[in-house]
């Protein structure tokens, strides 16, 4: 089962091919880990770290 990288939940959706979305902190990831919120327009934004 997966968690995502940023708060360790486990209420994670798949939203795309390799792409995850968090529903507890409310950030995108993909298998790579590479972490990204999501803007009011629907871009999103890499996050540091």
């Amino acid at each position: 089962m997966r968690r995502c990288p940023r708060c360790g939940s486990k209420a994670i959706g798949k939203i795309g091919n390799n792409q995850y979305y968090c529903w507890d902190c409310c950030v995108e990831f993909n298998e790579k880990h590479q972490i990204f919120n999501v803007s009011e327009d629907g871009s999103l934004i890499a996050l540091e770290g």
